[in-house]
């Protein structure tokens, strides 16, 4: 066999392998577990940024958004499990059907939901919160906050913790809203510092084809003190008890 023949073996069986490698990843990505990270600090304390998540996309069945671009060709979704109310879900902003958003589900179709002096009011019933405790907390941009921590319950729902800077926020006094059929209500565990469904005009009902999966688990995570060439300091930047956390 001559080397040129050789040559252009060599490089066939590497394009073989580099696309059976893609469309493994696209497969897992697509079908099962797409990893996601937390950007911002509207899931706190439940979620810090520097999480990284696995997201099940089988939870829930698929829609066009579970993969790639929104290409697949399917109307509504197929192999469908609702969703439950305290479910941590990914989806695609209503408003752009592009960006990741990652909330908490609270309404499901048809529940009336409404915030009065920061309480949370599920179908005109009062969500109690149990006061924990409160705490500074510094932002990525070093502004520290003074935020009380509350343990809250919902119907048939998880137990979890959640922040409120105060009770008279703007988004501390709302209407009532009715969650449409096929839709999802949705908003973040630091209450105060959340665009969520009570953002009508940004995020508002979350359409079910948009979620693309639930959060399982939190595979690593970082407090980014460490720049990326600072590679003698990642070991101490690692949250070492948040790894392989589960979600709830």
């Amino acid at each position: 066999m001559s080397d040129q023949n050789s040559a252009e073996n060599e490089w066939m069986e590497l394009f073989k392998t580099a696309f059976w490698a893609v469309l493994i990843a696209v497969v897992i990505r697509s079908l099962l577990f797409e990893p996601f990270n937390i950007p911002s600090g509207s899931m706190k304390p439940t979620l810090q940024v520097g999480d990284y998540l696995f997201v099940s996309k089988y939870s829930y069945g698929y829609s066009q958004y579970s993969f790639p671009y929104g290409l697949a060709p399917i109307e509504g979704r197929i192999w469908e499990t609702e969703p439950k109310r305290g479910d941590i879900v990914v989806f695609k902003l209503p408003s752009d059907n592009k960006t990741d958003y990652i909330k908490r589900i609270v309404g499901l179709p048809g529940d009336t939901v409404q915030v009065r002096s920061g309480q949370l009011f599920l179908n005109d019933a009062l969500i109690d919160r149990e006061f924990v405790g409160e705490y500074p907390i510094t932002d990525r941009f070093e502004k520290t906050t003074l935020l009380t921590e509350y343990r809250q319950t919902l119907p048939d729902g998880p137990t979890f913790s959640i922040y409120e800077a105060g009770d008279n926020g703007p988004l501390d006094n709302t209407k009532k809203f009715t969650v449409p059929a096929g839709h999802y209500f949705v908003m973040g565990d630091n209450r105060d510092n959340s665009q969520d469904s009570r953002v009508q005009d940004h995020v508002g009902f979350v359409p079910f084809k948009n979620i693309l999966g639930r959060a399982d688990l939190i595979f690593f995570s970082t407090n980014g003190t460490a720049r990326l060439w600072e590679f003698w300091k990642w070991p101490w930047t690692v949250r070492y008890d948040r790894l392989f956390d589960t979600i709830k």
